[in-house]
This record gives C-alpha cells, structure tokens and sequence, in this order.
C-alpha cells in the first residue's frame, strides 16, 4: 500500500501518482510492502535530518528504509518547499520535480544509492527511465 500524508497545505492527486509507482516497483523486481510519502516543509524535514542522521542542512528528500527481501517500505519525507525551489532552480515545472522526488525515495529502496559521483549518475540515469513510464490517463 502507498500512502499519502501531509504536514503542510499541499494537496497531491494520490491516483495520478498510484499506478506509475507500482510500475516502478515492479519494473525493479520488487513487491510493494507499505510506503509512507509525507510532505512536510523546510523546517520539519531540516529537524529530521538533525536529529536521525546529524545533518545541519535543508534537503528535498530522506528516507528510511524497512524493506524485508523483496518487499518495499518505507518512510519517504519530501520538503514540499525544496521541490518548488528546485523546480525553479532546475527550470523544471513542479509536477516533473517531484515525480523525480517521488521516484528517487523508490529507488533508494531498491538499493540504488547516490553518494559517490559513479552512483550518482546512475540514480539519474534510473530516475530519467522511470519518469518515462509516468503517463496520465485523460
């Protein structure tokens, strides 16, 4: 199950987002456990970075993986503020940034890490082919 909560105003079309994730799980060879995505702000997600992984500094993502074998879980917290900001810094529309967001937590679920320049470009690389599986039925 994938579920959606927010700490903030922001309003996110769960369905629009439902499918396409579970595209991405199972393009992966993963089941899906329970995934949390909550959206907060810049503060909230700053004192989350403090107090679990001793970061003094404002991030777009963290999560905290609990998978079991194959089957993915997890906490997903998204700044809601850093997407908008990012957006504008990236020349990206909001929508597109955080469907990276949404799909970054996912992969860092299914082992891929981002740390070092050679992981890096490999999330990217996983990154850009996901969102290319993102469509919306109109």
């Amino acid at each position: 199950m994938i579920n959606f909560f927010t700490e903030t105003e922001f309003i996110i079309n769960e369905d629009e987002f439902n499918s396409w994730l579970l595209s991405v799980i199972a393009s992966e060879g993963k089941n899906l456990g329970e995934i949390n995505y909550i959206f907060c702000d810049d503060a909230y997600l700053l004192s989350i970075n403090q107090q679990y992984l001793d970061h003094d500094t404002y991030t777009d993502i963290i999560s905290f993986d609990t998978s079991e074998g194959n089957d993915l879980s997890g906490d997903i917290f998204i700044s809601v503020e850093r997407i908008q900001e990012n957006a504008q810094q990236f020349n990206v529309s909001v929508d597109d940034e955080l469907k990276r967001v949404l799909v970054h937590g996912i992969l860092h679920f299914c082992g891929y890490k981002d740390k070092t320049d050679d992981e890096a470009k490999l999330m990217r690389e996983k990154e850009d082919e996901k969102l290319k599986m993102f469509h919306v039925e109109q």
